[in-house]
């Protein structure tokens, strides 16, 4: 998706905006006192007026910086031990060596990997097999992204996936992690939403009510003897545009639950109700018979192909986990899914987990506690400079519950499970000061920091193996003296080819990668009989 983001400076003054002045109103007979006396006063040598403008406090009204203390971001640049050799010694860019490490057999703690002990002594410092983990997960959550057609809404294809479901992870030089896509996974709104989904305005466009939303995956037979068990993954698409998330979120807490689900699944024993967020409910929730791709909900499309993936895997004897991941909105879709999925206790399923990087908060601690009952472990992966994830309820959250319970407040956010805090002023690669929303909340941006993380006390890892280019695929957060061009990610010539008479003309897609709602049914049903 392509990003249009401004990069403002805290240190630099902002155009037009008006300098806040101490001075108190004075009354006209204190004026004319006040000349008088000036004028009794020897002049001022100009070299102490200078010292004099120079120690006066800068009252400057600074958007950026007050934005930032507001939501706690921490963009100021600060030099201690993590981050001194960065301006000591010359940035060099590994360009010689593998971009991977060697995948070790973690079959012996793949529970505790998950969250089994909520992630105790794995974090702080950064275990090694977990880090690996992360950043796969981070990957195919990239996936999303890099697959999905945004680029032009002149096409007849935007908002759609870009290949077809056979060649998904392979075309985009993923058939290392060992997963292979089984379901696409399709959403629609009936609320309106800060350019969450993308409409085509062609003529005859694929669809005009649905977005491509994520995918259903499963591990192959050496992935899953490595990780010691077969897993389901589900990576539901975020957004990259985080501006729009401030102004233009939805604030409506709804119950997440209707009665005859309370009653039926004992939720109602307490008073206060579990409820989430309006728009990503909706997102997750609605459908229309009237439509092509979601006359079923995204939320009845996943649950079908897990429960069929479970089963079929259950049935061989084999231990079958669900780990579900996502970024920005995808995060938030991955929490509702994780719900839905534990909920539904369906037989043969051991192990519900999420990965979620720059996730925003979902919903109130009502649902939180629900998602402990049910035993959901919830890996939160979050930058500190990032904003997102302090929205919603940027004012009204769990810092509350410092001050009183939260617990009885069904109308406050509050974000659930662990977090793996990370910071940009970690990195020697990174710019340092600045205030770039997008890059902040960048996947690639997280898992460069990631793949560097060691402790909190000690500094980035200068052995991280993840291309430090693919920071800049959708920002110009890399330090300029890597010479890596900002924004670089397009297709060549925007998609544009050359046809034999040597005119530039949008080429046809493979016949495998144009989308069908009739090959998505023909594919359930093919699959289902095997």
């Amino acid at each position: 998706m392509a990003v249009a983001a401004a990069v403002l400076h805290t240190s630099q003054p902002h155009g037009d905006l008006p300098h806040i002045s101490s001075a108190q109103p004075h009354s006209r007979s204190h004026g004319h006192r006040q000349q008088a006396l000036a004028c009794l006063q020897p002049p001022i040598p100009t070299e102490i007026r200078r010292q004099r403008q120079q120690q006066k406090p800068n009252l400057t009204l600074n958007v950026p910086s007050a934005f930032s203390h507001i939501l706690h971001l921490n963009l100021g640049a600060h030099h201690d031990r993590r981050t001194a050799s960065a301006d000591t010694h010359p940035l060099q860019r590994p360009k010689s060596t593998p971009t991977s490490s060697p995948k070790e057999d973690i079959s012996s703690m793949w529970r505790e990997l998950h969250g089994s002990r909520d992630w105790a002594g794995l974090l702080d410092p950064l275990h090694p097999w977990f880090r690996r983990e992360v950043v796969k997960y981070g990957e195919l959550a990239q996936a999303t992204y890099d697959a999905f057609d945004a680029d032009d809404r002149s096409s007849r294809y935007c908002g759609s996936c870009r290949f077809g479901r056979s060649r998904l992870l392979r075309q985009l030089g993923l058939a290392h992690t060992g997963y292979e896509a089984t379901k696409y996974v399709y959403a629609m709104s009936h609320v309106e939403l800060p350019r969450w989904l993308e409409r085509s305005l062609h003529a005859e466009t694929w669809s005009r009510d649905s977005n491509w939303m994520g995918y259903v995956a499963v591990s192959g037979d050496e992935e899953t003897h490595r990780i010691g068990r077969r897993d389901i993954l589900v990576a539901w698409r975020g957004t990259v545009t985080p501006a729009e998330w401030f102004e233009d979120v939805q604030r409506r807490l709804e119950p997440l639950h209707s009665h005859n689900e309370e009653h039926h699944h004992h939720y109602n024993h307490r008073n206060d109700v579990a409820k989430v967020e309006h728009g990503f409910h909706s997102i997750y929730t609605s459908r229309s018979e009237s439509t092509r791709y979601n006359k079923t909900s995204a939320s009845e499309q996943v649950m079908e192909e897990i429960r069929r993936l479970v089963k079929f895997y259950s049935d061989r004897g084999e231990e079958v986990s669900l780990t579900i991941t996502g970024h920005s909105l995808g995060g938030a879709l991955a929490l509702l899914n994780a719900h839905d999925a534990a909920a539904a206790a369906i037989p043969g399923l051991s192990h519900v987990s999420v990965v979620s990087f720059g996730a925003p908060r979902v919903g109130n601690a009502a649902f939180g506690r629900e998602l402990d009952e049910l035993g959901v472990k919830v890996l939160r992966v979050v930058n500190k400079q990032d904003m997102v994830p302090h929205l919603p309820g940027a004012l009204f959250n769990e810092e509350l519950g410092r001050f009183l319970p939260v617990e009885g407040l069904d109308w406050v956010y509050t974000h659930a499970g662990v977090e793996l805090e990370v910071d940009v002023r970690a990195s020697p690669y990174l710019k340092h000061g600045g205030f770039d929303l997008a890059g902040f909340h960048s996947l690639e941006t997280y898992m460069h920091l990631v793949d560097g993380f060691l402790s909190r006390a000690v500094g980035f890892r200068r052995e991280a193996r993840r291309d430090v280019a693919l920071v800049n695929k959708a920002c110009g957060l890399l330090r300029e003296e890597l010479s890596i061009p900002a924004f670089w990610y397009q297709a060549a010539n925007k998609g544009l080819v050359r046809n034999a008479y040597g005119r530039w003309v949008v080429p046809e897609r493979h016949p495998e990668d144009v989308p069908s709602p009739y090959g998505e049914m023909a594919a359930s049903l093919l699959l289902s009989a095997n």
